[in-house]
C-alpha cells in the first residue's frame, strides 16, 4: 500500500526536474534554445514570405492569360456566329456574371441574344405535376411538329419552350409566330411561372445556349433526382432538334448532372454539345465555338476533364436565309376578288 512518504518522494522528484529545468534553461542552455527558437521562427517567416512571392505571381500570370484571351476572343470568334440569333436558356442558379460574359463573347462572334429565359423550380416541382401535365395537355396544340402521344408532359414542356422560342412566322422570318407568342405567354403567366423571361422575346431564335447551374450544392441536390435530370435532357434534346443548333454548358460537371448525363449516354453524347468551365474565360470563349460547330453538324464534348476537347474546331456554317415563305393564294379567292 503506498504511504504518505511515497507521495513526497514523487513531489520532491517533479521540483527537482523542474529546478533543473530553469537552472540549465537560464544558463548553459540558454543560448541554443534560445538560437533554434530564433532560426526556426526565422526559416518560417522566409518560407512565408517565399509562398506568398509564389502566389502572387502566379496570379499575375492567371490575370496576364486572361487579358491576353479577353484580347484575342474577338479574332477568335470573329465571324463564326454572324446574323445568327441565339436564346439563352438557364436551368438552376446560374450567375449573373456568367450570363453576361457568355453574352459577350456570342455578341463578338458576331450572333445576338434573341431572348434569356430561366426555367424555375415549378419547370420539376412534383406538387406541380397534375398542373403541368393540363398545362402540357393545352400546349401541344399550338405544336408543330406535335410530339408523340407518348412522349409525356415533360417532353411536351420542353418542345413548348423551345418553339415557342424559335418559332418564326414563315411569312416575316424576323417575328415571332403567333403560336409562338402565346406559348410563351402561358409558360411565363403568373399562374404558371414556369419560365421568366428577362426582356419580351419578338424575334425567333436560330440556335440555343443552356446554362445549368453553376452552385455545385444545388447540382449535388437538385440535379441528383433522375426526374429532374430527364426533363433538363427533355430541354437540351428539344433545343438541338428544333433549331440549327444547341450547346448545354455548365461550371464544372459533377455525377448525376445533366452535363454528366449527357456524356454517360452514348446516344446522347452523339447528339449533344456540351461546354464545361462557364465561370472561366476559356469555357466562355468555347460555347460560341461549339455553337458553330454543332451548326456545322460537329458534335463535341469541351473543357478540360477527363474526355473532353480543350478547344473546338471553327468550321464554316452556311449564311443564314431568312426569305420569307410564299404564302399560296386560295383560287376561289382570287377568282371572287377579281369578278
Amino acid at each position: 500500500m503506498i504511504d504518505f512518504r511515497y507521495h513526497i518522494v514523487s513531489l520532491i522528484s517533479v521540483f527537482l526536474a523542474l529546478a533543473v529545468g530553469i537552472a540549465l534553461g537560464a544558463g548553459p542552455l540558454k543560448e541554443t534554445i534560445g538560437d533554434s527558437l530564433t532560426g526556426q521562427v526565422e526559416q518560417l517567416r522566409q518560407d512565408r514570405d517565399a509562398l506568398r512571392s509564389d502566389l502572387d505571381a502566379t496570379e499575375q500570370t492567371q490575370a496576364d492569360q486572361k487579358a491576353y484571351l479577353e484580347a484575342a476572343a474577338p479574332r477568335l470568334l470573329s465571324g463564326a456566329l454572324t446574323d445568327r440569333r441565339v436564346a439563352i436558356v438557364t436551368i438552376g442558379a446560374v450567375d449573373d456574371d456568367s450570363v453576361a460574359a457568355v453574352t459577350s463573347q456570342l455578341d463578338s462572334a458576331g450572333a445576338t441574344v434573341s431572348a434569356q429565359v430561366e426555367v424555375t423550380d415549378s419547370w420539376t416541382d412534383p406538387s406541380l405535376r397534375s398542373f403541368r401535365q393540363a398545362l402540357a395537355g393545352n400546349l401541344v396544340t399550338y405544336l408543330e411538329p406535335a410530339p408523340a402521344e407518348s412522349a409525356g408532359p415533360d417532353v411536351e414542356l420542353a418542345e413548348a419552350l423551345i418553339q415557342g422560342l424559335t418559332g418564326a412566322d414563315p411569312a416575316s422570318p424576323n417575328e415571332l409566330s403567333e403560336s409562338a407568342s402565346l406559348i410563351l405567354e402561358l409558360l411565363a403567366n403568373d399562374e404558371s411561372k414556369l419560365i421568366t423571361v428577362a426582356e419580351p422575346v419578338s424575334t425567333p431564335a436560330d440556335a440555343v445556349v443552356i446554362l445549368t447551374s453553376s452552385d455545385p450544392e444545388e447540382t449535388a441536390t437538385a440535379e441528383g433526382s433522375q426526374d429532374v435530370v430527364a426533363a433538363e435532357v427533355a430541354i437540351a434534346s428539344a433545343a438541338q432538334a428544333r433549331s440549327e443548333g444547341a450547346v448545354v454548358a455548365t461550371v464544372r460537371s459533377s455525377e448525376g448532372d445533366l452535363v454528366s448525363t449527357i456524356l454517360a449516354d452514348g446516344d446522347l453524347a452523339q447528339e449533344l454539345t456540351t461546354v464545361t468551365g462557364v465561370d472561366q474565360i476559356t469555357g466562355q470563349i468555347s460555347i460560341p465555338l461549339a455553337l458553330n460547330a454543332r451548326i456545322g453538324t460537329v458534335v463535341g464534348h469541351y473543357g478540360f476533364g477527363d474526355g473532353e476537347t480543350v478547344m473546338p474546331e471553327r468550321v464554316t456554317v452556311t449564311a443564314v436565309d431568312r426569305t420569307p415563305a410564299v404564302v399560296p393564294v386560295d383560287p376561289a379567292s382570287d377568282v371572287q376578288a377579281t369578278g
